[in-house]
């Protein structure tokens, strides 16, 4: 970021209580993974690559408790859903010296199973979050959310970071179906809004999560698997 920034824009560089860029375990897996890196660029890319497939895609692995929303949590977790994986993100490239930060819209999502649709009763996923990396003098807009073996199991394209040009989901699948689009932005968060995405979550998926904000559990990828067999 150059000096001539104006100075409330290092709201995106500082650790805060969800992406908690100072934590250990978040330094240690930037350093790991931007070591030899030239440039901004080229560690935003390393960083996305990181993410989307090392941590996996869970959207039964949803528990509304703030622990886990912060991003060193959700690395040691090892999995998480689309808005845990843009913490991580977020929180990498901060730790990277990169500003970041939380995107959230709605998106009809059609990368789904039938019974993950049956428990959410739509297609809409409400407050799905992405990350948007400070890259080159411009916000970039990008998604880690489905890791490449995820992709395979839907016949997904996975989707791919130049560290140049959003990247969002692709609008079709490998066979050229449809399977997603943003139908409403909610705009960017220099942290998570806990609060609002809780009341959200429980306003639109009423039988997703218990009283004390646990959800149904299951396996997404082999729910994939199985459906694609068929």
């Amino acid at each position: 970021m150059k000096k001539s920034e104006p100075e409330d824009f290092q709201i995106y560089l500082k650790s805060t209580p969800f992406i908690d860029s100072d934590s250990p375990a978040i330094v240690f897996f930037t350093r790991t993974h931007t070591a030899g890196a030239r440039g901004d660029i080229e560690k935003g890319v390393r960083l996305f690559y990181a993410v989307r497939d090392g941590i996996r895609y869970d959207p039964y692995n949803i528990a509304l408790r703030p622990e886990a929303f912060r991003a060193s949590n959700i690395l040691k977790k090892g999995s998480g859903y689309c808005v845990a994986k843009a913490v991580v993100l977020a929180a990498a490239a901060r730790a990277a010296g990169i500003p970041s930060r939380l995107g959230l819209a709605d998106v009809r999502n059609h990368l789904s199973t039938e019974r993950l649709r049956s428990i959410m009763k739509t297609d809409v996923f409400t407050y799905h979050g992405f990350t948007e990396l400070f890259l080159d003098d411009r916000w970039v807009k990008v998604t880690p959310t489905f890791n490449l073996s995820l992709c395979e199991r839907f016949g997904v394209k996975p989707l791919e970071f130049d560290g140049r040009k959003d990247a969002l989901f692709h609008p079709y699948d490998a066979k050229g179906n449809r399977h997603m689009e943003y139908v409403r932005d909610h705009g960017a968060f220099a942290d998570v809004p806990f609060e609002l995405i809780v009341r959200e979550f429980r306003k639109s998926y009423p039988e997703f999560f218990s009283e004390e904000g646990e959800m149904t559990v299951g396996s997404f990828e082999e729910e994939a698997l199985r459906e694609r067999k068929r």
